[in-house]
């Protein structure tokens, strides 16, 4: 299993240490910058599972880091590491984006709690965003963001229509469709085109289906129409 990676932006060596020797022990690798400005440089060259960040450093301050970095649309769980425990710190923090406020001193076996506790539930939100832009049958993925279509994880690639077509074969697997529903869907016109319709149907049958002549997926229902069909 991959380790998980954490940054640790702080300008005291003792505190980079103490951080690190305790996440190590948990199986984290562990990366240190040691101010703001090559903590920017590091987190737009590399992806972390979780920043814990220094607020008092020289050049660029803890608090100026989150909020460049959130601007940025960037949502890693961010600790901030403080020596100042006041309400008014915290709301700051909290309100430009941090995910902790950790005071110092501070237990690292605590510390080593939060992380992996938040990291876990920021895995959870990736795998959750993920398949949110991703409709998935069978062999096949079709990338809502990207418009790429996948099978096997192999991309295949698509005319636009033939990706239009696509998309709605998938988001309506196993139901009968008309020529006529399918242009009135896909290519949203009324006056439907056979040729076309089959053209279209031929040449996506040419590049998903193991053998086009029996299509196992892109099946023709006699005397009705089309369906995509998920199910062997």
């Amino acid at each position: 299993m991959e380790k998980f990676k954490v940054l640790v932006v702080d300008d005291e060596e003792s505190v980079r240490k103490l951080v690190s020797t305790a996440l190590e022990g948990e199986n984290i690798k562990v990366f240190h910058a040691t101010d703001g400005r090559q903590a920017l440089t590091m987190i737009e060259q590399g992806a972390f599972d979780l920043i814990i960040l220094d607020i008092l450093m020289e050049d660029i301050n803890g608090y100026d880091v989150i909020s460049q970095i959130r601007a940025q649309g960037i949502d890693t769980p961010v600790f901030l590491l403080s020596g100042m425990d006041t309400d008014n710190h915290k709301i700051i923090g909290y309100g430009i984006g941090a995910d902790a406020y950790i005071t110092k001193p501070f237990s690292p076996a605590v510390l080593c709690a939060a992380v992996k506790s938040h990291i876990k539930r920021y895995q959870d939100f990736l795998e959750t965003k993920e398949s949110s832009i991703k409709l998935q049958s069978g062999p096949f993925v079709f990338n809502l963001k990207t418009y790429t279509f996948y099978k096997d994880d192999e991309q295949i690639f698509l005319s636009s229509k033939e990706l239009l077509l696509m998309k709605f074969f998938m988001e309506h697997s196993d139901q009968v469709f008309s020529k006529e529903q399918l242009y009135q869907n896909v290519w949203n016109d009324f006056m439907v085109d056979d040729n076309t319709i089959m053209v279209y149907i031929r040449r996506l049958r040419a590049k998903i289906e193991d053998d086009p002549d029996k299509p196992k997926y892109i099946q023709t229902v006699w005397g009705i129409g089309y369906k995509f069909a998920t199910a062997d």
